[in-house]
């Protein structure tokens, strides 16, 4: 069965990664909740989609050079009040939840890697029980080859669409064996079955992300990816449902 990763707790039914939508999305149906990582300037691991503020709270500046305090002081747009969550927080509301972890390592506001990120992610993901349950992912080979350095979790490289049109689909694939990575997360829109069968022959998973609409959400499942992303976890649920039902016994 195709699984479902609740996009930043998500984003579109509860707000950008907000705690309430961590707490919801522990107690769905569905396979996985997908969320990013940034560093504050004192040593923190906060969860968080942009590596600036800017964006989606009422506060400005960029996680890596503020302290953790000013970012939980930081109020999160369309979220009731709430505050940015430390990964430590996100590992107890997961602890006991049978949702696992897909956690993207983000590169900083200049678009690189954090330096030594990893290491500290990786021991708090260990010291609260989860770094088992955690699949990791970045759009950053650096970033992955870091992990696959410090950890054996499985990780995906998540391509976007100009990097898919540019290096083409060998190139990926080349790529995807040098690092010993065996899964991919494409944008749903660019996805289709060929593609799929393509990167399947080459012995790479296939997943896909940014599937928000009821029919990109149809076409995910009808493909029969591995996973996907979706901001509408109970969206994507109720179609999986309906789907399964459908089908003849």
């Amino acid at each position: 069965m195709t699984r479902i990763a609740s996009h930043r707790g998500g984003t579109l039914e509860f707000g950008d990664s907000t705690p309430t939508g961590f707490r919801a999305t522990a107690r769905m149906p569905l396979d996985e909740v997908e969320f990013d990582l940034h560093p504050t300037r004192d040593g923190a691991i906060m969860v968080h989609h942009d590596a600036t503020l800017d964006r989606t709270t009422d506060t400005a500046g960029a996680i890596a050079e503020l302290s953790e305090a000013d970012v939980r002081r930081a109020v999160i747009n369309y979220s009731a009040g709430e505050h940015p969550l430390s990964l430590t927080e996100l590992c107890a509301i997961y602890a006991p939840s049978s949702v696992e972890f897909r956690c993207e390592i983000k590169p900083g506001s200049n678009g690189r890697a954090y330096r030594d990120f990893v290491p500290g992610v990786i021991a708090t993901l260990e010291r609260e029980g989860m770094l088992a349950r955690t699949t990791f992912s970045s759009f950053l080979l650096e970033t992955l080859e870091e992990l696959g350095a410090a950890s054996t979790r499985p990780r995906l490289w998540l391509v976007s669409p100009p990097v898919l049109r540019q290096l083409g689909l060998t190139a990926v694939a080349e790529l995807l064996s040098a690092r010993g990575i065996d899964e991919i997360g494409i944008n749903i829109d660019d996805a289709d079955a060929e593609l799929m069968a393509a990167f399947s022959a080459a012995g790479i998973q296939f997943g896909c992300w940014a599937a928000h609409t009821t029919p990109q959400i149809e076409k995910a499942l009808a493909m029969g990816v591995k996973v996907f992303t979706t901001d509408r976890p109970t969206l994507a649920i109720a179609i999986r449902n309906r789907i399964t039902e459908e089908r003849p016994v």
